[in-house]
């Protein structure tokens, strides 16, 4: 089976499942349409689509082995991010949420943005509101971005984030929200499951990064960048954004040392709130 053929050949796997179209797009966080144009040859299903619509269908090991290799044919995928908003964001999310429960350990680095899954509702709300979504949009959007932050208190997970200080000194909201959002990352830092760290701006620097990225598990890495989200599978790609992780963690501090930076920068913000 080559990648051409993909889309009729889960036209065919659905249809011999006995499962509705409408029933298995739900289940794959996509529209019925997208789905529709998949299955009929109009639109390439990505790598992350071919996953969604197999465990949607609960396909054996081996079979979704098959399907994933031909989808794999193109090992990184982009995603113009205006595809996603045709979609829907609040869909995007809950893309998002699928791949995360599967995974075991999340890795995530961030040169600029608090990463989702530690916003507050505030910080949500204010890195959202810049798609100029239509208000139901942007209220369902936030919901499932923060429906996404049950992971934190799964036992069983290890979820690695790495951020660069920069991103806690972004006044993406206002002095006292910002406080607040640092709290938040002073609480969820002490979960058992999460292991934040912080690449203070004083640390001699021999790694560089003008992206984020998150790798799941050692399978699969997302890329953000301005125009596209890149989903890259092929495992020699993969091992260099896990050695890149690396050396970031070698320089970031954690612990006593990461809160005491994050308590420095939140002190600043509340001393502005009380004198603006």
């Amino acid at each position: 089976m080559n990648k051409a053929e993909l889309g009729s050949a889960l036209r065919a796997l659905r249809q011999a499942s006995g499962r509705e179209a409408k029933a298995v797009a739900r289940s794959a966080a996509m529209s019925n349409s997208k789905l529709s144009k998949i299955e009929n040859g109009s639109v390439m299903p990505s790598v992350l689509d071919v996953e969604q619509i197999l465990t949607a269908l609960g396909v054996s090991e081996e079979v979704k082995a098959e399907y994933m290799s031909a989808a794999r044919a193109a090992a990184t995928e982009a995603t113009a991010w205006r595809l996603y908003r045709r979609l829907g964001y609040h869909r995007k999310q809950q893309q998002i949420q699928e791949i995360e429960t599967r995974t075991t350990r999340l890795r995530l680095f961030q040169p600029s943005l608090v990463p989702g899954l530690l916003q507050t509702p505030e910080y949500v709300k204010a890195v959202l509101g810049r798609k100029q979504l239509g208000e139901e949009q942007l209220a369902r959007a936030v919901g499932a971005r923060l429906a996404r932050q049950g992971i934190l208190y799964e036992p069983g997970r290890q979820l690695d984030f790495i951020v660069a200080e920069q991103v806690l000194r972004w006044r993406i909201v206002p002095p006292l929200m910002m406080a607040g959002q640092l709290d938040k990352l002073i609480a969820v830092s002490r979960l058992p499951t999460v292991n934040l760290r912080v690449v203070p701006l004083s640390a001699p620097q021999t790694e560089f990064s003008g992206h984020s990225f998150s790798i799941k598990d050692d399978r699969m890495v997302t890329v953000e960048t301005v125009h596209a989200e890149l989903i890259v599978t092929d495992p020699r790609d993969v091992d260099l954004y896990i050695q890149k992780f690396a050396a970031f963690e070698r320089v970031a501090v954690s612990g006593h040392s990461m809160r005491s930076v994050i308590e420095e920068i939140r002190d600043e913000f509340l001393r502005e709130q009380e004198t603006g």
